[in-house]
């Protein structure tokens, strides 16, 4: 009788429409709280090597955080009817911001990537922003497609937005983002109902462009063939040290870990530890219960927003906040993916908790709006009304 009480408690706490909102709320903060940890826990190496001082790479970060909290809280209070504003120069401003490495005093080359910009000391990559741009840009297309039920295919009408995001990426070199971005694309047609031969026409547009630069490079070649033995003696000391020494260390954490701060993986073995690979030191250190925890946040996060998109009336918001699930859906399995090796390595950052400034701020952008979202919708509106007089009344 008291597991039935308990499972009723229980569900209608489930059931609640103000659920969601604190989901996204608190399970961001603890993602954000875990990656500033982690950031300096793996990055203290490279901090000394580069610097002189082991905590620069962990300031900086902690600066973009202070900035993303100010930009979600503008992006959460921010009326809605600015977002399809900004959505009708999504595209454009996505545009421009991607040409910006190609000025001469302004683009930085790294690693072969001409993906980024210098500005002040820091450096930010704008395809992160392009995302959120292209995501807003086909929201306010769907909604226009309602509209105008004369319109029927969807591929059309969204294609000009990625092929311009995409040529612009692939120009940088950037084939993981490029990946990215058509993942994203796809999931943005799938809740928006595109039939499936809108899918394959993607997936062999993809395999085609993906293939020829894969062919077109004897190191993406290399790298690919690590995926499947990191550990062969052709490639261990190549393409295959990072998948390899990153499989070290989740398989070294164990259970429990081997305490925070105690990674030996991060001492020049594991390169990019605090970036793509941050997901590896968090095994290590914090063991497999740690990385449960990490998808534990990331399903509640997700789910919440999707559950704020089930529940919105209005098309654009919907689409949008389908979409920014989309995106991150597609970041994290990309990421832990590629720290897995179940796929090559194609240099993702892990939402949230990888080092770079681009990337927080995007996402925290991108989080601010979907709360923004519930905050105008009237059945989250209510639920959080009532959920605080329920707290006044204790």
């Amino acid at each position: 009788m008291s597991n039935n009480l308990h499972l009723r408690k229980y569900s209608r706490v489930l059931a609640r429409p103000e659920l969601p909102y604190f989901l996204i709320i608190w399970s961001t903060i603890f993602l954000c709280a875990l990656g500033l940890t982690m950031v300096l826990s793996s990055s203290t190496v490279t901090s000394l090597q580069e610097s002189g001082n082991t905590y620069s790479i962990f300031i900086k970060q902690f600066f973009f955080l202070i900035l993303g909290s100010f930009a979600t809280f503008w992006a959460f209070r921010v009326k809605g009817a600015i977002w399809p504003v900004i959505a009708r120069y999504a595209l454009s401003i996505s545009i421009i911001i991607l040409l910006l490495p190609f000025v001469p005093f302004l683009g930085k080359n790294i690693k072969g990537n001409r993906n980024w910009i210098e500005i002040a000391g820091f450096t930010l990559q704008p395809s992160e922003f392009a995302k959120f741009g292209l995501i807003l840009w086909c929201a306010l297309r769907l909604r226009s497609l309602g509209q105008e039920p004369g319109t029927k295919n969807l591929i059309f009408l969204l294609a000009p937005g990625l092929v311009a995001i995409e040529l612009l990426i692939l120009s940088e070199r950037d084939l993981g983002t490029a990946l990215l971005v058509l993942i994203i694309f796809s999931g943005i047609l799938f809740v928006s109902g595109a039939p499936i031969k809108n899918f394959l026409a993607l997936i062999t547009f993809g395999a085609i462009v993906g293939g020829a630069f894969i062919l077109s490079s004897d190191y993406r070649m290399s790298r690919f063939a690590a995926l499947f033995n990191p550990f062969d003696d052709r490639y261990y000391k190549f393409s295959g040290w990072q998948p390899a020494h990153s499989i070290m260390g989740l398989a070294s954490g164990g259970l429990w870990g081997s305490g925070l701060g105690a990674s030996k993986q991060k001492w020049a073995n594991l390169p990019q530890a605090h970036t793509d690979f941050i997901f590896s030191v968090i095994g290590e250190e914090l063991g497999l219960l740690g990385t449960l925890l990490v998808l534990a946040l990331y399903v509640a996060l997700i789910y919440s927003i999707l559950r704020v998109a089930i529940k919105t009336k209005d098309d654009f918001s919907r689409y949008a906040t389908a979409g920014i699930a989309c995106w991150f859906i597609a970041q994290v399995v990309v990421n832990i993916g590629s720290v897995t090796s179940v796929i090559p390595v194609i240099g993702v950052t892990l939402p949230f908790i990888s080092y770079g400034g681009s990337s927080l701020l995007a996402n925290l952008i991108a989080v601010g709006y979907v709360l923004g979202v519930a905050r105008r919708t009237p059945e989250i509106a209510e639920g959080i009304r009532v959920s605080r007089m329920r707290k006044l009344n204790r």
